[in-house]
């Protein structure tokens, strides 16, 4: 089994607000990982008293623990409970029905010797590689179905008829894009910040067959440099420049 990952911050004078870690169970058969994606807070941080790298710790170390300990709970259910564990330990101190209290985007994926399930829920990626070498995207593509009707998607975060992030409500968890596969349709496996998708997403440059082709030869930190370079060469009049980029590639 082969398993990577890099990480790198967006903007210098904020902190790498991303998750990922990677789980082997000590029973030698299986695994899991977890990739969150923080929401960068407002001035006032959603008036809860925890830096969002804090809560993307608390919330991706429940979800990595959760994912191996429960192996009969669904993901959605790993989420709901990893949120509720979360949202207790800041609950006494914290406005947690702030709209924009300490969120983030998931991908989960856990898998054995039968299956690979999976959970998306808001812009992260998740991308399945075939023996044969197709590559599957799992996305959730709530945000880019409403940015194309032309609304302002900030104000329908976790709202109705909008998209959704884990923040403080379990519920939330019903609302994520989830499956399984079976275990021989799957070689590899790739989890991406948003920041990392950027070659696909906002440029256009590659489809994820080359991101993954790029993964597999020159591992995650290739991709990382070649985000980077496109951010740099580009005119880039609102929204930020660099993003926090955050990429793991799982071999099988």
């Amino acid at each position: 089994m082969r398993i990577e990952t890099a990480t790198a911050p967006g903007p210098p004078d904020r902190p790498n607000e991303d998750f990922v870690s990677v789980a082997l169970p000590a029973s030698g058969r299986g695994g899991a990982l977890v990739l969150l994606d923080g929401v960068t807070p407002p001035p006032d941080n959603g008036d809860c008293v925890h830096s969002v790298p804090w809560f993307t710790a608390r919330l991706g170390g429940a979800l990595l623990e959760l994912s191996v300990s429960r192996p009969e709970s669904a993901l959605a259910d790993v989420l709901s409970a990893a949120i509720a564990r979360t949202a207790a330990a800041h609950s006494d101190t914290c406005d947690l029905s702030h709209p924009l209290t300490p969120q983030a985007t998931v991908v989960l994926a856990r898998w054995d010797e039968e299956r690979v399930e999976h959970l998306v829920l808001s812009d992260s990626a998740l991308l399945l590689r075939a023996p044969d070498g197709a590559v599957t995207p799992v996305l959730d593509d709530r945000i880019d179905r409403l940015r194309a009707t032309g609304v302002r998607v900030a104000p329908l975060r976790n709202l109705e008829g909008g998209f959704f992030t884990a923040a403080a409500d379990p519920a939330v968890a019903a609302r994520a894009v989830t499956g399984r596969t079976p275990r021989a349709a799957v070689g590899a496996l790739a989890a991406l910040t948003d920041g990392a998708a950027r070659t696909v997403e906002v440029f256009g440059d590659d489809g994820w067959t080359d991101v993954f082709d790029l993964l597999r030869k020159a591992g995650p930190d290739a991709l990382i440099a070649r985000v980077r370079s496109r951010e740099d060469a580009e005119e880039f009049p609102s929204g930020k420049r660099h993003d926090d980029a955050t990429v793991v590639l799982v071999e099988l």
